[in-house]
This record gives C-alpha cells, sequence and structure tokens, in this order.
C-alpha cells in the first residue's frame, strides 16, 4: 500500500520572540518535495546546516524539544511538528534565523 505524501500549497512566513532565548526569530515554511521530509535550515548561521525532523536527532527534552547535530541545534519544535502532523503534512523545509 503506498501511502500520500503532502506539502503546502504556499510558504508562509512567522515572526516573533522565541519562547526560551527572548531573541528575535523569523520562521519561513516552505512547500518540499516527495521524500524531503520535514528539515529545519539556520539560516543564520554558515553553511545554512539542516537538521531532520527525526527522532534520532533529539539532543534534549526539559522544558522543550531540541533537534541537534554536532553543534547545531533548534528549539521547541514540538508545537510547529504538531501542527503539521494534524494537518499531515510530510514535506517542508523550514527556514530559521
Amino acid at each position: 500500500m503506498t501511502t500520500q505524501q503532502h506539502t503546502l500549497n504556499a510558504a508562509f512566513t512567522l515572526n516573533g520572540i522565541g519562547l526560551h532565548t527572548g531573541a528575535q526569530v523569523t520562521l519561513a515554511v516552505m512547500p518540499a518535495n516527495v521524500n524531503h521530509g520535514i528539515k529545519f535550515r539556520r539560516i543564520d548561521l554558515e553553511g545554512h546546516p539542516i537538521l531532520a525532523a527525526d527522532a534520532t536527532k533529539v539532543g534534549a527534552t526539559n522544558r522543550s524539544t531540541v533537534l541537534q547535530v554536532g553543534e547545531v541545534s533548534v528549539s521547541t519544535v514540538e508545537h510547529l511538528l504538531s501542527a503539521l502532523s494534524a494537518f499531515q503534512i510530510d514535506n517542508v523545509l523550514i527556514d530559521i534565523n
């Protein structure tokens, strides 16, 4: 049985203050191709490293879920991932600064 994958019709951007850091944050959620998965791209870091939304990348769970690869991390991803899951979105690229 094949399961259809889903993405967004169009990109959207959110701006706000980081919950735990107090830093100004911009988040752009963009459609992605089939089999891309859900990935975060740190556009504020050199080389724009990408972190997959994968349970094997969870670096910490105290007060929030942190995805981490080496020194690169993205925090408090659980709410966005939950919303994407609720709408059955499988493939997006999320730029975050």
